[in-house]
């Protein structure tokens, strides 16, 4: 299911981490159904993974979801404006809250996952005034992606700010072009094959002055 690949992908990361806050990000489809399903799938999600807290996507619709699931101790992130699982539902990428008639629906998306014991809330492409109003309206922190300084925190997804992605969201900041170096590499790993330029002598490990000759045979081809 995707909430064991999602557990098996997430448990390597978990036990490499000391001190920082690991949350997983629950795939689509294994929480929207009902909150007792999202207990399950999150109660395995934080068993095989070790992780600290869950995440899931929606606003005041997933809010007897979120109280469900902390009322049986598990802590919720919420992540409202820019839902990237419902893209297919929206269309494309695009900016939210930048009309002041979008700005009560966020609002009361934020009020109410904090209300129903979400610990965090990431704010996602939402206009820079809509993000600072709700950051000062709620009393949880608001962690930012494309929604300005005014958040309490910051994310980046790491292959966008490493430049290992094709292409990012207007409000990626690329701190290192990893991507091409390792496309670079690859060509010339790629090219030094085809002229046998690789594995030179350097690579390769010599005979030791005891050991048999061999003869190089003639590879036969069939007739």
């Amino acid at each position: 299911s995707a909430a064991a690949r999602g557990s098996r992908r997430s448990s390597s990361a978990s036990s490499s981490m000391r001190r920082a806050l690991v949350v997983v990000d629950m795939p689509f489809g294994s929480y929207e159904e009902n909150p007792s399903i999202a207990f399950r799938n999150a109660a395995r999600v934080l068993k095989e993974t070790g992780c600290g807290a869950i995440k899931l996507e929606g606003g005041a619709h997933m809010a007897d979801t979120i109280r469900y699931l902390t009322e049986r101790g598990i802590p919720v992130m919420s992540h409202i404006g820019m839902t990237p699982q419902a893209i297919n539902t929206i269309g494309s990428f695009k900016p939210r809250g930048r009309f002041r008639s979008e700005w009560a629906a966020f609002e009361e998306d934020a009020r109410a996952v904090a209300e129903a014991g979400a610990f965090a809330v990431v704010l996602e492409a939402l206009a820079e005034l809509l993000a600072a109003r709700i950051t000062k309206q709620i009393a949880i922190p608001t962690i930012g992606i494309g929604a300005s300084a005014e958040c309490d925190g910051q994310i980046l997804v790491l292959e966008d700010m490493l430049g290992l992605s094709p292409r990012v969201p207007k409000f990626v900041k690329e701190y290192a072009q990893i991507g091409a170096g390792i496309e670079a590499a690859v060509k010339a790993f790629a090219g030094e094959v085809r002229t046998r330029a690789f594995p030179s002598a350097e690579y390769t490990y010599p005979m030791c002055e005891d050991a048999p000759e061999v003869t190089k045979k003639t590879k036969m081809t069939g007739s």
